[in-house]
């Protein structure tokens, strides 16, 4: 269940609520109590990820302005696309879906008087950082389109926030995993590691590609700081309350401790009872060799604190998820 610090009803609009993240946070924001619209075109989300309870509004993140009126107390922004790989083959997709959509957004919540914003941001935003635990004081240097237009939509927030009094929080978040009952990840293309690795249990591919075995790190695998989806989506709801006239505050979220690629895919096959084939492939240019967070601002600030920090309980509930659906139904 969800902790919100208020227990005041507040009407929210929540962009690409259909999606994995968005529609888990949706959820919780049901729980909660509040009344929720989602606006998403369900061009990677499904109309079944929405929440029971949950008004739905099919359509762009640039149709907001048809949607927010003065009853809406606050928008949470995830409507985004948002794989690194796409975005450096076609980048013009990402400026124009991830700025200029934020834009219009931003412009719809002046227009309408909404005050209060909650944005989904990506730790993509530092690129491959010279120190970890990684604090919001790290150089942002995004290393590709994604994280680049993911970083421009915070300086445009930061620049409401100073020109026209926003309130908003950004929450910056690394690999985020695992399942809230009926609500999980089933990204296409997928191109995160324990959804892949559960693919290879269920038999849909024969082999988890490793790349890279030979990092300094004490298996010689990638280490990645992994929350799981439940723990960032109370974050969300902190930082309704959390949010202060003029402020822009930017939060990281992770567990604070990293786990190996190796790791991953051992944990997989104990949860699993699968053997889960890996295949050592070379380095991907980029890859850091660690990449984990430092959490403490979010503690300070929200008052969060990750509750389900285990491997296995995250791959656990993504893997009961996982067997749960139907023929990739909508």
């Amino acid at each position: 269940m969800t902790d919100p610090k208020s227990t005041a009803v507040k009407k929210l609009l929540v962009t690409g609520g259909a999606g994995y993240v968005g529609s888990v946070v949706a959820a919780h924001l049901v729980e909660a109590g509040h009344r929720v619209t989602v606006l998403d075109d369900l061009s990677t989300g499904f109309r079944a990820g929405v929440p029971r309870g949950a008004e739905f509004v099919e359509g762009r993140v640039q149709d907001a302005a048809k949607v927010l009126d003065g009853s809406y107390d606050a928008v949470l922004h995830f409507a985004a696309s948002s794989q690194v790989g796409e975005s450096v083959a076609d980048p013009e997709k990402y400026w124009r879906n991830n700025v200029a959509g934020s834009i219009e957004l931003l412009a719809a919540m002046r227009g309408a008087g909404v005050r209060t914003l909650v944005f989904s941001s990506t730790a993509a935003t530092y690129g491959e950082p010279s120190e970890v635990p990684i604090t919001e004081n790290a150089a942002t240097a995004p290393t590709n389109p994604y994280g680049a237009t993911k970083l421009a939509v915070d300086h445009m927030i930061a620049s409401e926030c100073a020109a026209h009094g926003l309130a908003a929080v950004s929450l910056r978040y690394f690999n985020v995993a695992g399942a809230y009952g009926s609500h999980g990840e089933r990204h296409d293309p997928e191109s995160h590691l324990i959804p892949l690795v559960l693919q290879v249990a269920q038999g849909r591919r024969e082999a988890i590609a490793v790349y890279g075995d030979d990092y300094p790190t004490p298996d010689g695998t990638c280490l990645r700081d992994y929350i799981h989806v439940a723990d960032l989506a109370r974050a969300h709801l902190l930082a309704l309350d959390a949010a202060a006239a003029g402020e822009h505050l930017i939060c990281n979220l992770g567990n604070g401790s990293g786990f190996s690629v190796r790791e991953v895919v051992e944990t997989a096959r104990r949860v699993t009872g699968h053997p889960i084939p890996a295949v050592t492939r070379p380095r991907r240019p980029g890859d850091p060799a660690v990449l984990v967070a430092s959490a403490e601002r979010a503690r300070q600030r929200l008052g969060w604190q990750p509750t389900r920090t285990d491997l296995a309980e995250i791959i656990r509930d993504a893997w009961t998820f996982a067997q749960s659906l139907g023929e990739n139904a909508r």
